[in-house]
This record gives C-alpha cells, structure tokens and sequence, in this order.
C-alpha cells in the first residue's frame, strides 16, 4: 500500500509542526481501513491497515516527546494493532498455501493411480487406499482447520481491540493533542508576525521622526540666514 503524502511540509518549519502534520496524515489514513476492516471477509483492508499502524507507530516513536501522553498511548496501541493484525494476516497467506499443497498432492495421487490402473476399463477403488500421499491429506486438513480457526480468534481480537480504543478515544485524544500544537505553532507565528510588523512601523517611525528633526534643522539654520540678510551692515 502506497503511503499517503503529506502536504505542507516546510523544512525552516519547527519540529513540531513537521511532526503534527505527518502524523495527522497518519492517523487519518490508518482510520480510513475501518469500518471495512472491521468485516470478517475483507482481508486486503485489514493487511492495509496493519501497514498504516506501522507507519503511524514508527513515526510517533520519532515524535510523540512533541504531543505527550497521548501520542505514547496511541503508540502503543498502535503496536498492538499491528501485531494481531499481522498474525492474522499471516494466516491469510498460509491457508491458500496449505490449500494449494493439498491440490497438488491430490494431483499427484490422481497421475499415480492413473498409471497402476493400466488399461484397465475402469479404476479399481482399491487402489485409493495405496495413493502415495493418502497420508498427507489428514495432517494437512488438520493444519487448515488450525489456521482457520486462529484467524476467526485473532480477527475477533481486533475487532475488540479497535472497539475498546475507539470508546476510550484514543485516536480522539492524539487528534486533539495535534491540533493544539498546531494552534500552539499559529499563535506563535502570528505574534512573530505581529512583533515584526510593530518593528516595521517602529523603525518607520524613527525613521520619519529622524527626517522631521533634520529638516527642523534646516528650516532652523535657513531662518538663521535669512534673519542675518535682513540686518543692515554697519554704517
């Protein structure tokens, strides 16, 4: 699965603001598998949802010192999801293996029996029970049952761990803890604006009170000159 990117990125940016916006992309796309994983039958959302939790896991163990308690929590919870759902997904890979063996085997058996039959008018049934692999077929029946049956057990755990976490709000409470650092970053951001520009229009100011005060000096020393024209010169 394709990671989502994460716009806004800005490398003068202070951590934390980097870090909000990627796990916030994070979260939103971990989430976005549900409720679809949430059904028994849908494997593929439930394997993109594993992935998602990793992502988001491996991230916040980079960050969560920016969002506190609450980006901890969501790590470890993460982890956890991860994990049933990779034993689950494992056995999604094994059941379609065993089945695939057994097909195999059972075509082996039918060439087998083919061949001893001769030319024969028709299969002799005893010949099933000297079938080369006739004792493979038990152990293996037996393995897909296992497997099945930890799928059903292990999707059942998922679905109670995700419930659990969804009523304590546990992606609520990381959701939150990121929007107020970034409100945190914004604030700080305006009042650096708000500071430049009060500096702007300070040294504008002083600028024009400079500019003022030098052509008060002008004007000063120009009447100075012009008063001094007007005496007459001594007789």
């Amino acid at each position: 699965m394709k990671a989502k990117p994460v716009k806004k990125l800005d490398p003068e940016a202070p951590l934390v603001e980097n870090a909000a916006r990627i796990v916030r992309v994070r979260l939103d796309e971990m989430r976005s598998f549900t409720p679809a994983a949430l059904r028994r039958d849908c494997a593929t959302e439930q394997h993109d949802l594993r992935i998602a939790a990793k992502r988001l896991r491996y991230v916040l163990e980079m960050t969560e010192f920016c969002f506190g308690r609450p980006a901890e929590t969501a790590r470890r919870r993460a982890r956890d999801i991860q994990d049933v759902l990779g034993a689950l997904h494992d056995c999604d890979v094994m059941l379609p293996r065993v089945a695939a063996h057994v097909e195999r085997l059972r075509s082996e058996d039918a060439r087998a029996l083919r061949e001893r039959a001769g030319e024969a008018k028709d299969l002799d049934s005893a010949l099933v029970a000297r079938a080369p692999n006739r004792t493979a077929y038990r152990g293996l029946e037996v393995l897909a049952v296992h497997v099945e049956a930890r799928r059903a057990l292990l999707f059942d755990r998922f679905v109670g761990l995700w419930g659990e976490l969804e009523r304590r709000g546990t992606w609520e409470r990381l959701e939150r803890a990121i929007q107020r650092k970034l409100r945190e970053v914004r604030e700080r951001q305006q009042a650096a604006e708000r500071a430049e520009r009060a500096a702007r229009e300070l040294d504008a100011a002083e600028h024009a009170e400079r500019e003022a005060a030098e052509r008060a000096r002008r004007a000063a020393e120009a009447l100075v000159e012009a008063r001094r024209a007007q005496v007459p010169p001594p007789s």
